[in-house]
């Protein structure tokens, strides 16, 4: 199985895992609105079910948005990870250890004067490279502190 391959299988199990992450949703607020018998969107408007599952999917374009754009971005990305892994907890599987860094927009800053002066860090990672995973990383934790 090629890189794209497994790209592309990935990205299935994403969104059929966000498909039953808005079927839970829907179903919470059905449930807080009472079981009457009609179906609600996830703004608690009534709604047709199947058309909200697919309005709410189509909505978050995650391969053709994102994946589809940048590539090979996301492969060092990924890589970046990886050595992350490797450098903090080289025992165990890949995993992001959320107690390791609190400074992701300041780290992230360093990374963009640091690639001014040299494109490399010191473990061979581009500084570009970890701008974007901080970038991700300060995302994902601001998102889940604002859910």
């Amino acid at each position: 199985m090629n890189s794209l391959d497994k790209l592309v299988q990935i990205t299935k199990n994403f969104n059929r895992e966000l498909e039953e992450a808005s079927r839970e949703k829907r179903i919470d607020i059905i449930a807080q609105n009472g079981n009457d018998g009609y179906h609600y969107n996830l703004d608690g408007e009534l709604d047709n079910p199947k058309k909200s599952v697919s309005k709410d999917r189509k909505g978050m374009p995650v391969y053709s948005g994102v994946l589809a754009y940048f590539p090979d971005a996301l492969k060092e990305v990924s890589k970046c990870s990886l050595a992350g892994n490797n450098q903090h907890h080289p025992e165990k599987p890949l995993h992001w250890d959320k107690s390791k860094s609190f400074d992701n927009e300041d780290a992230l800053v360093r990374h963009l004067i640091d690639h001014s002066k040299n494109p490399l860090d010191d473990d061979g990672v581009l500084h570009l490279t970890k701008v974007a995973w901080r970038a991700l990383a300060s995302l994902q934790i601001y998102l889940e502190k604002n859910k």
